[in-house]
Parts: C-alpha cells; sequence; structure tokens
C-alpha cells in the first residue's frame, strides 16, 4: 500500500510526534511505501502573524504541496495527525478533489476544543462541547490569549460551517473508546470512527527482580497532574521517585524534596529507568488521548499508577495493570503510592498483567493489521 503521511511537528517534541515516527517505521516494515509531508512549528516565528492566522485557516500552500506530491505519489489513502497550525485542515479538501481517502488520527481533543485538552484553571472543562467555542475565546483558552483563541474558534467554526470534519475525513482514528465517545458527543459521526491505541516496539521479556520506586515520564505541566505528584510525595517524606522529562514545571520538580529530577533522556536510557522502576505514575488531571508511556510501562512489565479519569481509567485496570486514584487528589495519590511502596510483590503480580496486556493488544503486528484495516476501510467509504 501506498501510503501518504501527513504531520505538523511540534516545537517541543512530545508524544504525538513519536508516535508518527513509529507509525512510518511499522508501515516501512511491513512493506508498504510511505511519504511523509511534514511541517514543523519552527516556521511560526519566521511567518507574519496575519499569514499564520489565516494559514491555520486555510493553507493554500498545502494544497499545492500536497496536491503535487499526490500526483507523483499515487497513494492510495492519505493519513494526518497533526494539522496545527501550518497544514490547516485545507490538507483534507486537497486529498479528496484528487480522489485519496483520508484518514486522521484523533490525538486529541483539537476538533472540540480550541484548547484540546478539556481543561481550564486546573481542571476538567467541557463547555466548548458540542457548541460553538466562542467560550475558549472569552478564557483565552489557547495560549492565555484571546486572539489566538479566536483564531482557533475560527478556523473549527469555519470548517463546521463547510462539513470539513463530517464529510472530508473518511475515517477517523480514535486512540480509545472513551475519546470515541467523547467525539461522537461533540458531533462526529460514529461510523467514522474506529478505535486503534497506540503501540510499542519492545520485545524483549522484562526482568523482575531489583525493582526500586516510582518513576514519572513526561512533559512537566499543570495538566500532567505534576503539582499533584509533588504534593502526594511531600506527604509521604522518603517515596523515591524518579522524574524524567522537561517543561515549565521542571524548577518546582528540581527543588521537590526527595524527587530525582533527571531531566531529558534518550530512549534508550528511559528504557532502563522503566526496566528498574516498580511502577509509574501518571497524575494528569486532563482527559489523556492515550499517553505512550502507558503502553511502555506496560512492554515493560511496569504496572501504573493513574487518576481515575477518562481514557486512564479505561487503559489501566485498577488491581490487575495498576492502581486508580481520585484526580487532582494528593491525600489519595499519597496513599496509593505508600501502598505500592509497602506491596512490591503485588506490584510485581501487576507488572506481570501489564506485560500481559501489552502483549495482548499493544504489539507492532497486531497495531500494523488494524492500521491497514483502517486504511482498506476509508478506500471502500471513499470509493
Amino acid at each position: 500500500m501506498r501510503v501518504l503521511m501527513v504531520h505538523n511537528a511540534y516545537q517541543q517534541r512530545g508524544g504525538e510526534d513519536s508516535v508518527v515516527e513509529s507509525e512510518v517505521a511499522l508501515l516501512r516494515e511491513h512493506g508498504h511505501e510511505v511519504h511523509v509531508y511534514e511541517r514543523h512549528n519552527d516556521e511560526v516565528g519566521q511567518t507574519p502573524k496575519w499569514q499564520l492566522a489565516a494559514g491555520t485557516v486555510w493553507s493554500s500552500r498545502t494544497v499545492q504541496d500536497v496536491q503535487a506530491l499526490i500526483a507523483g505519489f499515487k497513494p492510495d489513502v492519505m493519513h494526518v495527525h497533526n494539522t496545527m497550525p501550518l497544514v490547516s485542515p485545507s490538507v483534507y479538501w486537497a486529498a479528496q478533489k484528487l480522489g485519496v481517502p483520508v484518514v486522521q488520527t484523533l490525538h486529541n481533543f483539537r476538533l472540540l476544543c480550541p484548547q484540546a485538552m478539556f481543561v481550564r484553571e486546573g481542571r476538567v472543562c467541557e463547555d466548548c462541547l458540542g457548541k460553538v467555542p466562542w467560550r475558549g475565546v472569552l478564557h483565552k483558552c489557547y495560549r492565555g490569549s484571546r486572539i489566538q483563541s479566536a483564531v482557533m474558534a475560527g478556523m473549527l467554526t469555519t470548517h463546521r460551517v463547510l462539513g470539513t470534519f463530517a464529510t472530508k475525513v473518511d475515517k477517523y482514528i480514535a486512540l480509545n473508546e472513551f475519546c470515541r465517545a467523547k467525539m461522537i458527543e461533540g458531533g462526529l459521526d460514529g461510523a467514522r470512527i474506529s478505535v486503534k491505541p497506540n503501540f510499542v516496539d519492545w520485545q524483549p521479556a522484562p526482568r523482575w527482580d531489583q525493582r526500586v520506586g516510582g518513576l514519572y515520564l513526561g512533559r512537566l505541566t499543570p495538566e500532567k497532574g505534576v503539582d499533584v505528584l509533588l504534593r502526594a510525595l511531600a506527604r509521604r517524606p522518603g517515596l523515591p521517585m524518579r522524574v524524567v522529562g522537561g517543561g515549565p514545571m521542571a524548577e518546582a520538580v528540581a527543588g521537590a524534596s526527595g524527587v530525582n529530577y533527571l531531566g531529558f533522556l534518550p530512549l534508550a536510557e528511559i528504557w532502563g529507568h522503566l526496566s528498574a522502576a516498580a511502577y509509574m505514575v501518571v497524575p494528569s488531571v486532563w482527559y489523556e488521548g492515550f499517553p505512550r508511556t502507558i503502553v511502555e510501562a506496560f512492554a515493560s512489565g511496569v504496572p501504573v499508577i493513574a487518576s481515575r479519569l477518562g481514557s486512564l481509567a479505561e487503559v489501566v485496570t485498577d488491581g490487575k495493570t495498576g492502581l486508580l486514584f481520585n484526580p487532582g487528589d494528593d491525600e489519595d495519590l499519597a496513599v496509593k503510592l505508600a501502598w505500592a511502596d509497602a506491596h512490591p510483590r503485588e506490584m510485581i503480580r501487576m507488572g506481570q498483567s501489564a506485560r500481559e496486556e501489552y502483549e495482548a493488544r499493544y504489539t507492532p503486528d497486531r497495531n500494523c493489521a488494524e492500521l491497514i484495516e483502517i486504511y482498506r476501510s476509508a478506500m471502500a467509504q471513499s470509493g
């Protein structure tokens, strides 16, 4: 199969960028031909603000670039990941005009929320769900700017009116059932949404000995619940916790008592820390799409202590592949961390179940088969 992969890369590399790279490599390893059309947000600082705003709604450059690529590459399907802000939804129109089926992965809630995460002031906010997103402008939800929020809200409203999201995308990929249900609630046609989780390529069987302490892996931002984790650790001094990642809260993490802050690390070193951890913590206070870090933990035989919120409560089975705590409740998290530290055998048992879950659902071969099936469904729908 010939696949045109489209992605607007982020300035600060994140899980979404890693997913795109992994899917491209996966398809190529299974014999499919992939061409990648990528724009990078490093371009943003070099673009006049008026031009950036206009291009967020409709990018003529994208239309020209993609139609030229289609003419030369002749893809069977176009798979889109992120379009904001440089690619824009005009990419769907470009493909449909030339008869190429379109698949869009829903990594977040961008089609329903200008800020994409359904979070405001440290709590879940669904004020714009299923509505014209003017409240996102009022609250300056996107980057704390009313002007930038208005651009995002304008983009969403324009393409809802044009029917872009309803008629120009043949298949959407939601990362779990919770996200699928939320997108349906927001107005997308459920018949067009398939569920396919993220995956990681990590085949070696994990070791179960010499596992000590907890690990946080990811961006250090408020919506990730980093402050919740720090407060929980303050309630239980002495609990070992390693933190890998960077972001606005890096200084607070580095100065927290009892935290071993490691900063950014290459993937090989991250796998090493996962293999040595007794558990991983995901204390998010927003509706996560599907953190790739959870799949990495499961592949390493590491149970996950996560917020009982959104998709996290679907992916992590309480008492089997990890523990769940009340979102934003640092006292409840502290109790779960202390229990995990005091019950190493039980955590090993959960880690073994997590590894079994990985082998059953999140391996590369299974994921590739699911992805190709979605492509074929999009082609049938388009045809």
